[in-house]
């Protein structure tokens, strides 16, 4: 199914596109011819100087003048499209045409010389099998990444390593998240901002450390968090008077009251609503706050399960179960468009089932993505608290009757999770593929430098660049100009490819005479297209947008394909007890009617580790559900539940 998804719609991409082609191509005509039409180098030298022996003594002078000029343009269309990295495969019918030209003006020069063929085949098979081997898998410094196929999970590893998006720290649980990364988190951090002000929160800050005591106020938000709370327990150090361990916690500044690292801040916030509200008119209030909190994980994986991670909390305070509740909705409905036209990622939104619900909360709202092994994220939560948190922290407030009534409450929050779900969603076996809304670098631009006597082809080319990247600019693109020195043009391009820029522009001197650069997309649309330089803006806007419509398609296929509908118990055990985060395009989800029963969730979980991922919103409302059995006990339906494994 994933290679025909693929195929289908690379060819619709591909139709948006053709709109910014015109006749000329780099490549000349690169992609109308096989390879499989040439023949070894070797058998084809063979067959040249058979074929031009007999005519190459009766040429005329005029005519080896003509040859001889045409072998100096092929040449020097052959370094040209090396520098441009071009691959070997695509470069065989190039050279074979340049052998074919050398044929004609002398056959000798193209005879192969058997003695050094043989000389050089040993040689050349030791390099063979030294370019075949791949890195160890237990090199950490290895640029290499495994296939999807072969290993999911290390893939993804691998691909947080070598797109420079994070590294591992000194510290067990925690990473360090390196520009690349961070400039991701930065995109999203700015589209959501601006939706939560709209949403009327508006941004403080809160202390990291939370007294033990705040904690204990809310029974079961100190049980959901008890096991990964990190605490501080003295307010200094000392020199060890034995000398034996170094520094030691000093026993006599040990605290009272010790604090908790911060692991969520709905006590500590909800101490300070008990000081701001007093009246009807101070609700709604509403505070988000971008912070780091910690958790301690045992088992971690970047970005989806780190001890230390960053987020944003919303936490907001209302008169009204209505006004809370719907507040919790909004949040979510936000967070959902966020990912899909900003990570071009589809979600599944729904309620928790009560066993997995928020610590504390009364409902717990949840988008569910889908990761390309088959699996689940959850990607962001919002929570309708009830009043639980206002009446352990006694917050009240003065209705408009005079009458003291409790408040209510919703918190809601994403984090630095959406980049592990970003690169599971989109990202292929060469590298990240980012959306161009969310790229740090929508288009990066290679250019080309003439030779460096050639000081009016410097002139000329510099001047163009500057008028193409103030094209671009003008549409509001980010753009990076890639003018490295030191660094191959080959190099060039297989790098921003693996961090995953959207658009590469290639313009050399040649382009610039023409009138003309050349594009090359991430995904999408195979080949390179060559675009008249008055158009740039123009065309590089329209191709992102479509390219960003092309990923959010393609992810909302493999969704729909993924959600299985009916399964019975047996099938869905079957087929996910088995199925590992390493396995590659893995079942998918399961859709289906179920009894709201929490032991015999957690005897599903135990027998093949799914869990209910959510309620879905559109189909519980529809009423789907009804009428049918609960596929695990028989008994009638509540809800329809998707399960599946998960992150």
């Amino acid at each position: 199914m994933a290679s025909a998804l693929t195929m289908s719609r690379a060819f619709q991409f591909g139709s948006r596109f053709a709109a910014i082609s015109t006749s000329r191509t780099r490549a000349s005509s690169l992609s109308v011819r096989s390879p499989m039409q040439f023949s070894s180098s070797t058998s084809k030298t063979r067959t040249l100087s058979r074929r031009f022996m007999s005519t190459a003594a009766s040429l005329t002078d005029e005519q080896k003048l003509e040859l001889e000029d045409k072998i100096k343009q092929k040449g020097d269309e052959i370094r040209t499209l090396k520098d441009n990295g071009i691959s070997k495969d695509d470069l065989k019918p190039h050279v074979a045409e340049l052998l074919e030209l050398k044929a004609q003006l002398d056959p000798s020069s193209v005879a192969p010389k058997k003695k050094q063929q043989q000389q050089q085949q040993p040689q050349k098979k030791k390099q063979n099998q030294q370019q075949n081997q791949k890195p160890t898998k237990d090199d950490a410094e290895s640029d290499y990444i495994i296939p999807r196929a072969e290993n999911y999970s290390r893939w993804y590893n691998d691909i947080i390593r070598v797109c420079d998006l994070a590294d591992s720290s000194p510290v067990r649980g925690c990473m360090v998240i390196k520009p690349w990364g961070m400039s991701l988190w930065d995109s999203i951090k700015n589209d959501l901002d601006a939706r939560i002000k709209e949403h009327g929160a508006e941004n403080a800050y809160f202390p990291l450390l939370i007294p033990k005591s705040f904690l204990e106020k809310e029974a079961e938000h100190v049980d959901g968090f008890a096991k990964e709370c990190a605490v501080v327990t003295h307010h200094r150090l000392t020199a060890d008077p034995s000398g034996e361990q170094g520094l030691i916690a000093d026993p006599e500044a040990e605290l009272e009251d010790p604090l908790i690292i911060r692991p969520t801040s709905e006590t500590m916030i909800w101490h300070m609503f008990k000081k701001w509200i007093v009246s009807h008119r101070d609700l709604p209030l509403k505070m988000n706050q971008w912070a780091n909190v910690m958790r301690w994980e045992m088992r971690t994986r970047p970005f989806l399960r780190t001890s230390e991670f960053l987020w944003q909390e919303g936490h907001t305070a209302h008169a009204t179960y209505e006004g809370a509740l719907q507040d919790s909705k909004d949040m979510l409905n936000q967070y959902a468009d966020m990912c899909e036209k900003l990570l071009a990622i589809p979600v599944v939104k729904g309620a928790k089932s009560p066993s997995e619900r928020f610590a504390g909360a009364e409902e717990t709202f949840t988008i569910e993505a889908l990761m390309q092994n088959g699996w689940a994220l959850q990607s962001g939560t919002s929570h309708f608290l009830g009043q639980s948190f206002g009446k352990a922290f006694d917050v009240t407030f003065q209705d408009k009757d005079g009458k003291q009534q409790d408040v209510w409450g919703t918190s809601w929050g994403v984090s630095t999770r959406l980049l592990g779900a970003l690169i599971m969603t989109h990202s292929d076996d060469a590298g990240l593929v980012l959306p161009p809304r969310v790229a740090p670098v929508q288009v990066v631009v290679v250019p080309i430098p003439p030779k460096k006597n050639d000081e009016e082809g410097i002139v000329a080319l510099n001047d163009a660049l500057d008028n193409l990247v103030a094209d671009l600019k003008s549409k509001g693109l980010k753009v990076k100009v890639d003018d490295r020195d030191y660094v191959r043009n080959g190099a060039k391009y297989f790098e921003w490819e693996r961090k995953g820029v959207p658009l590469r522009i290639e313009l050399g001197p040649r382009d610039v005479k023409g009138g003309v650069c050349v594009f090359k997309y991430r995904v999408g649309l195979e080949g390179k297209e060559t675009v008249n330089l008055a158009e740039v803006g123009t065309k590089a806007a329209e191709g992102l947008d479509n390219l960003q419509e092309y990923l959010l398609e393609a992810a909302k296929e493999r969704l729909a394909g993924s959600i299985n509908m009916m399964a019975t118990y047996e099938q869905m055990r079957d087929a996910l007890e088995a199925d590992e985060a390493s396995e590659y395009n893995g079942p998918g989800l399961y859709l289906v009617p179920w009894k709201c029963d929490a032991e015999n969730e957690d005897k599903i979980k135990e027998e093949c580790k799914a869990t209910i991922r959510c309620y879905p919103t559109d189909v519980n409302e529809a009423g789907m559900w009804e009428g049918k059995k609960c596929f695990y006990s028989g008994e009638d339906a509540t809800h329809m539940a998707l399960f599946g494994r998960a992150f």
